[in-house]
């Protein structure tokens, strides 16, 4: 599980549940099962790295691993939240490697 191989480039998204528009019922029940589902799908395929729930207020942080940024944000969109409208998404930064772990370091 988890993608063994590495595809290229990591990328940070953090979201938010739009709690201000959807009723907290929304994120429950069937509609979580799905994005719980999918979230699993994108994981075993390794472009879902790593995610976490927010502790500041309700969403989530998560690393994605694509082969290019397009690859990356078209498996954020297939998300159910998303594709619902449910989630706002607050940042989607590409991320580099830390120099001061290279060669000589």
């Amino acid at each position: 599980m988890g993608g063994a191989y590495n595809r290229g480039m990591q990328f940070l998204s953090l979201s938010r549940r739009r709690t201000d528009v959807y009723p907290p019922e929304a994120f429950m029940g069937e509609p979580a099962a799905r994005e719980t589902q999918r979230v699993k799908e994108l994981y075993a395929a390794g472009v879902l790295r790593q995610i976490w729930k927010r502790g500041d207020l309700p969403g989530a942080a998560i690393v994605w691993e694509a082969a290019s940024e397009a690859e990356a944000r078209a498996a954020l969109e297939s998300l159910p939240f998303q594709q619902a409208g449910m989630l706002e998404i607050l940042a989607f930064v590409p991320l580099e490697p830390y120099p001061g772990f290279g060669p000589g370091k």
